[in-house]
């Protein structure tokens, strides 16, 4: 094994432990970032649902404030957005440098895009659903809990795949800014040092974890499709 490694990528053999350290620092980032961008995404994308005009609890006035907010943060780039919210990350996390400093603007970056995502699954519901539901009786937040969730779960599932892996890219970026993880690790020896294959092998793991995540998200999607 080293033998080989020495051939094909001489600047990795003494960098395989550091590697696995970005390795699940990457990991780190992503899966707490997705669990908290998927909880707000979620939430907001259900308020913008149902306070949309014609929906069980319309409230335009709400709907405008909240769809302005996210195409303000949707319209920023990440990489500029992760400058902007350094003070706010400082005052939230206490660093706004390593995998510490980077959750915070990567949920600021992560939860506009899944509340979209989350938005366009929760639109697919058959109308004729909800007025069934109103028609027996069942007020808002049955209909909110046994329709739009229940019904839109292979969308949720979807959506939650696609912005899984544009988080991966996000992580990535995060390592341009001293972010940790895989992406710092290939900046700062692929890019800095000019050492590519370090590079080479950086993608090569990027480009499995997206393939596990599709793999996953297509499985469960057509799982619980009815």
């Amino acid at each position: 094994m080293d033998e080989i490694l020495k051939k094909l990528a001489l600047n990795m053999v003494n960098k395989v432990p550091e590697l696995i350290k970005c390795f699940w620092q990457t990991l780190h980032m992503m899966a707490l970032t997705g669990i908290i961008a998927f909880t707000i995404g979620l939430v907001l994308a259900l308020i913008l649902t149902v306070t949309r005009k014609g929906d069980i609890l319309e409230n335009l006035s709400l709907w405008t404030v909240l769809d302005k907010i996210i195409n303000l943060f949707r319209s920023i780039p990440f990489i500029i957005l992760l400058a902007l919210l350094i003070p706010v990350t400082r005052f939230i996390a206490g660093t706004a440098i390593g995998v510490k400093g980077s959750i915070v603007p990567l949920v600021f970056g992560t939860a506009p895009f899944f509340t979209r995502q989350m938005e366009n699954a929760l639109a697919e519901i058959d109308r004729g659903s909800i007025e069934a539901a109103q028609s027996i009786g069942t007020g808002p937040w049955g209909i909110i809990f046994r329709v739009y969730l229940k019904e839109s779960v292979p969308g949720i599932i979807r959506g939650t795949t696609i912005t899984f892996i544009n988080l991966v890219g996000l992580t990535a970026m995060a390592g341009a800014v001293g972010g940790g993880g895989l992406g710092d690790f290939a900046i700062r020896y692929g890019y800095q040092r000019y050492q590519t294959d370090i590079t080479v092998i950086t993608v090569i793991i990027l480009i499995l974890i997206v393939t596990v995540i599709q793999a996953l998200g297509s499985f469960f999607s057509k799982k619980t499709l009815h």
